[in-house]
């Protein structure tokens, strides 16, 4: 009798994922919320500032709701991330930095960069 193949169990959560494996689920991650969230809370909130100065009092009193804000800070974040990683992808499509060392720092760049830029601009926005 021969004996069958069973699967191998993988437990996801002790897996250590590489830097740049991270930041490119990030970067599929961060778009799907831009498109879904982003784009129409954000064409929303443009059409409600713009409408009348009573809707533009209502999107003020809106915005500044703790919530609201904390939502911002997140789509912020999503779009300077996919910002920053879509710049590593066009120069990883240019053949530059495509060596594992290299690679690995890049990632953990966009990483950081995107953390710092949304910490300074949260701090405005905030």
């Amino acid at each position: 009798m021969i004996k069958k193949k069973r699967p191998k169990y993988l437990d996801l959560t002790e897996i250590k994922m590489p830097t740049p494996a991270l930041v490119s689920i990030l970067h599929r991650a961060s778009g799907i919320a831009l498109y879904l969230v982003g784009v129409p809370l954000g064409l929303y909130f443009f059409q409600m500032s713009l409408a009348s100065e009573q809707q533009y009092a209502q999107f003020a009193a809106i915005a500044g709701h703790w919530f609201v804000k904390l939502m911002l800070l997140g789509l912020l974040w999503a779009f300077l991330h996919h910002f920053c990683a879509g710049i590593r992808y066009l120069t990883l499509d240019m053949h530059m930095g495509e060596e594992l060392q290299q690679a690995r720092s890049t990632s953990f760049a966009v990483l950081v960069v995107s953390l710092a830029l949304t910490l300074v601009l949260g701090v405005q926005l905030w």
